[in-house]
């Protein structure tokens, strides 16, 4: 069969389109934002790149089945076409992993606000290195295995991540509620997403929609520290339900958690049961959480009636996903790290872990405002909390800021002015080529006598300017 993505070169997508191909399928796309490493990937699995939209072009084609991404509304050119000829079938991408896919497969998937990336590869390879052959879905670029996506074996496991976000322009549903959960991993639930969330209700309305479609012989794997996540499994009766976390009355504990410059360190255990005790480079908290609920499912999905018999020493050399805490310099004079972060949750728990990490260099935050929630003032007190656990603040200036009216839009002078009243230093910039030369100007002029460690955050490329700062000093 013939399969074209529209909106190809996304991650998931990307991912999606190298998952039908390993399955024997012809795959082409189109996209406008065709740039590695995705489109290296795709054309070396023999995956056809068409740049731009063109409606003729796509009739030309006439592939078997179209698949339309996020990336797509009503007024694109292919989309329009395909509404008025009715000459292909398409679909949105949860429903072929569904039909194609999800439908004769064991699968995990993996929910939450927050770490949803990394507990999924955590998860896959902690299947993998116990001896299953999962198929996995991630929605990133995982150090640990070949891709973001596999087959796995044929009625096995299969490994996804669970976005909340919605399906496609003509299915407002979040996509996790089309992936037939046999476990269902949820991380943590806060508000995001406010392009498609009116509030924190809203939001947990969707998570408890998808809670009902896991099986009776299934199971839940729940933060059971989230209050949030306490009041989405409160009614669910038909499955059981683990709970993962550092309190009293969880099934499995985060016992003992330390950390320093080098690594972490903790010890699970599973209803009193001594499980094993992890030490490995990822920083915070909050990491750990991840590897024990990826643990936990892990061990629901091969071994639930023994779930400990699941070995953990594969975690202590994991390492990570690319932009996720990514380190790219490491020099007595200067640490420089980057990382996915764009919800003040995510910040705040980053700055913490690196301040307990590097208690004697100058925490600085470079933040731009680029998701759909960021750029709005929703979360504008909640940003300026995060924020205020670095020393130092850049603040880029609000991604596509004139789509956004000034009462809505976030208010980045408004952050600074009242960061700077608490003494930290901030820089609200005009515009990305002002930050980046700021702060290569306080690198040179400050590292050699205080020890400094740059993060940026940033949900998109940052203008490049991370690319270029790393470039300066490497």
């Amino acid at each position: 069969m013939h399969i074209y993505f529209l909106g190809v070169c996304g991650t998931a997508m990307g991912n999606a389109a190298l998952l039908m191909r390993s399955l024997g399928h012809t795959v082409s796309g189109s996209d406008t934002g065709v740039y590695p490493p995705m489109s290296d990937m795709l054309r070396s699995a023999g995956i056809t790149i068409l740049e731009g939209w063109d409606a003729q072009r796509l009739a030309s084609l006439s592939p078997d089945l179209v698949v339309i991404g996020n990336v797509a509304s009503r007024g694109h050119p292919e989309v329009e076409w395909l509404l008025e000829s009715r000459a292909l079938p398409y679909v949105s991408l949860p429903e072929l992993l569904r039909t194609h896919v999800l439908n004769r497969r064991q699968n995990l998937v993996v929910g939450g606000t927050h770490g949803k990336t990394t507990t999924t590869c955590l998860a896959t390879c902690l299947l993998q290195a116990n001896g299953a052959e999962p198929g996995y879905l991630i929605g990133g670029v995982p150090r640990d295995l070949p891709g973001g996506a596999a087959p796995g074996h044929d009625g096995g496991p299969f490994v996804i991540e669970g976005d909340e976000y919605d399906t496609a322009f003509f299915d407002k549903r979040s996509k996790f509620i089309q992936y037939l959960p046999s476990i269902l991993l949820i991380n943590n639930i806060e508000f995001d997403h406010a392009d498609i969330f009116r509030d924190l209700p809203d939001v947990l309305r969707t998570f408890s929609h998808v809670t009902r479609v896991v099986p009776r012989n299934g199971a839940i794997v729940a933060n059971g520290d989230d209050p949030n996540v306490a009041s989405v499994i409160a009614p669910v009766s038909w499955c059981p339900i683990i709970r993962v976390g550092v309190d009293a009355g969880n099934d499995v504990r985060i016992e003992n958690f330390s950390e320093n410059a080098d690594e972490s360190e903790f010890t699970l255990t599973w209803q009193g049961k001594h499980w094993g005790t992890v030490r490995w480079n990822l920083p915070g908290l909050f990491n750990a959480r991840n590897a024990a609920m990826a643990a936990t499912a892990a061990a629901l999905t091969i071994c639930p009636a023994s779930p400990t018999d699941l070995c953990l020493a594969s975690l202590a050399k994991f390492q990570g996903v690319m932009r996720r805490q990514e380190k790219h310099i490491d020099t007595a004079g200067l640490v420089v790290l980057e990382d996915f972060g764009h919800h003040p949750t995510a910040i705040a728990l980053t700055l913490q872990s690196l301040r307990q990490r590097y208690p004697r260099h100058r925490l600085i935050a470079a933040f731009e405002p680029r998701s759909n929630t960021a750029v709005r003032k929703v979360l504008q007190d909640e940003f300026q909390k995060a924020l205020s656990h670095a020393d130092s603040v850049y603040m880029a200036p609000v991604h596509r800021a004139e789509k956004y009216g000034e009462n809505d839009r976030l208010d980045t002078h408004a952050i600074a002015g009242n960061l700077m009243k608490q003494g930290c230093v901030v820089l609200p910039a005009t515009d990305n080529e002002a930050l980046l030369d700021a702060l290569i100007q306080e690198a040179n002029a400050n590292s050699e006598t205080m020890p400094m460690l740059v993060v940026f955050f940033s949900n998109g490329a940052f203008g490049g300017i991370i690319k270029r700062f790393i470039t300066t000093f490497r």
